[in-house]
């Protein structure tokens, strides 16, 4: 799921309808608002691995003197997974509603015996990000309109992917773990996806990834966005070396538009 959140991160520089307003872009937004609740499981071979539900606030909350969505984004293991990894994650985003950045972001990963909390605030205004618990190493330097992962997701949708052409790959810088991203992404066209509420019209897109030893190659991971107005991701394909993963939208409620699936 962390890698996941990565790849989505990195599709945040796709914005074309955004002017300046003071030190901050404003970005045109009809896709999605307080209210928003999405629920996908998350499919290893025939064996349901995970779930993880994302949710917008239905009431705002102002952070650093913006006013913010704050998204929370839950994750954990299911059965055999569970035994054998057990994974109990929270991250967090409070994301500018007019520009669509981060003004705080919250870590809390709980991963078998592994643990990690974290409150890191962003200063869009000096590009700098803060980690709130540390003495030692606590401000990192950033480029503009720096994204962490669940805000650049949330920006990805504002985009009119009918203006890029495809193959075209775009590149945005992304702040996770004391590290910014030079993340890329390519644009694929159009398809159509079946589910088990009938099938949709989607965007395709394959976030372009260094070479690894988990992922097979650039096209490994597929992701599926409904080509409307909501933008959501309805399917995510991962092919490793050993096996591959999907995640499918399992429910979805508070969407500016009801999803249209067809026979």
């Amino acid at each position: 799921m962390k890698k996941l959140l990565i790849s989505l991160g990195i599709l945040s520089a796709l914005s074309t309808g955004f002017v300046a307003m003071n030190t901050y872009r404003r970005v045109h937004n009809t896709s999605f608002g307080p209210g928003e609740h999405l629920e996908y499981r998350v499919h290893y071979g025939f064996i349901n691995a995970a779930e993880a539900v994302v949710d917008v606030s239905p009431t705002l909350y102002k952070v650093n003197e913006r006013p913010c969505y704050r998204v929370n984004v839950d994750a954990r293991t299911l059965g055999a997974f569970d035994l054998v990894t057990r994974i109990r994650d929270t991250w967090r985003s409070y994301i500018d509603t007019s520009a669509i950045l981060p003004q705080k972001f919250y870590t809390n990963l709980q991963e078998n015996s592994y643990r990690k909390e974290e409150n890191i605030t962003f200063n869009h205004e000096a590009n700098t990000v803060k980690a709130e618990e540390r003495t030692e190493k606590d401000v990192f330097k950033v480029p503009d309109n720096v994204h962490d992962l669940i805000s650049g997701y949330y920006f990805l949708r504002t985009i009119d992917f009918s203006k890029l052409s495809s193959g075209q790959v775009i590149e945005v810088p992304a702040f996770y773990d004391d590290t910014v991203y030079n993340m890329k992404v390519r644009y694929r066209g159009k398809d159509v996806v079946k589910t088990k509420q009938g099938k949709i019209n989607v965007i395709k897109l394959n976030p372009v990834l260094p070479q690894n030893k988990l992922i097979k190659e650039e096209e490994s991971i597929r992701i599926f966005v409904s080509d409307d107005a909501n933008k959501v991701p309805i399917k995510v394909e991962v092919d490793f070396f050993v096996g591959s993963m999907e995640m499918d939208l399992k429910r979805d409620g508070g969407l500016k538009q009801p999803l249209r699936y067809y026979k």
